[in-house]
């Protein structure tokens, strides 16, 4: 049985990543739900938010991803999960979560470890270059060039 992802982040974000994953896995709106934390709500109201959604994923393993380690979508998901059914990773992105989507009918654990490698290769500085086969022009700029 595929595992169900849950989302809790810092509004709008939980919501954004949810949308961007389902342009790519149409057919998932029931194993991927999405908690937006919003300001002026208080964390209990938020852990209430959350049960529900992890309810209605209706798997027996959950993976929550949430965005900033120690910040108030972190500490409400620290609560929800008990380490054995469900699992927490903070530091959420886009590749993390696309990973984590692809990857879901492995074991809870071996998610954990697919999702946390995914948001970290995802992460990686790219070299402003021109694009293969396009040679530069001579008024293109040097890239050491600054402009004030």
């Amino acid at each position: 049985m595929k595992n169900g992802i849950l989302l809790i982040t810092h509004a709008p974000l939980a919501h954004a990543l949810r949308q961007c994953v389902l342009h790519v896995f149409p057919d998932s709106a029931g194993e991927l739900l999405a908690v937006d934390v919003q300001p002026n709500v208080t964390p209990e109201e938020s852990l209430a938010s959350a049960r529900i959604a992890m309810a209605q994923l209706g798997t027996p393993h959950v993976l929550v991803l949430t965005d900033v380690f120690g910040a108030t979508p972190c500490n409400v998901s620290q609560k929800l999960v008990d380490g054995v059914r469900s699992r927490l990773v903070a530091g959420v992105n886009l590749p993390m979560l696309l990973r984590a989507m692809t990857y879901r009918n492995e074991s809870l654990d071996a998610l954990v470890n697919r999702a946390v490698a995914g948001g970290t290769q995802g992460v990686m500085p790219v070299a402003i270059t021109a694009p293969q086969y396009q040679a530069r022009r001579k008024d293109d700029q040097d890239h050491d060039d600054h402009q004030q």
